[in-house]
């Protein structure tokens, strides 16, 4: 408590960091178990899905992917590939296999 009354701006900038500290070290371990779930690696594609969501998922280039797919360098949102589809005026199927054929293209890469 005496340090409180003594330095209450150093101590309360110093429990400002300590709960930022807490707080992204938290998420941080959230998202790293949850990628490191097989279930989570390498998923069937899905119209639900982000081109950021299939290349954490995949492990490629999610930049990449997404230009494959027609989606602008820094888009409004983050479409998903029913969204990419209905924009393009394409079917959901088409898009689907571009995805799946970049993809293909990048695991052949990665096992040579």
């Amino acid at each position: 408590m005496t340090l409180l009354r003594r330095h209450p701006v150093l101590t309360a900038c110093f429990a400002l960091a300590l709960a930022a500290t807490l707080f992204f070290g938290i998420r941080t371990v959230q998202r790293t178990l949850y990628w490191m779930d097989p279930a989570h690696q390498a998923q069937a594609l899905e119209p639900w899905m982000t081109p950021r969501y299939i290349a954490h998922s995949w492990l490629v280039d999610g930049q990449e992917l997404a230009q494959h797919l027609g989606v602008p360098p820094e888009p409004e949102e983050r479409p998903t590939l029913e969204t990419i589809a209905k924009k393009r005026g394409v079917p959901l199927a088409q898009v689907m296999e571009e995805a799946q054929a970049f993809l293909d293209a990048n695991a052949t890469r990665q096992s040579e």
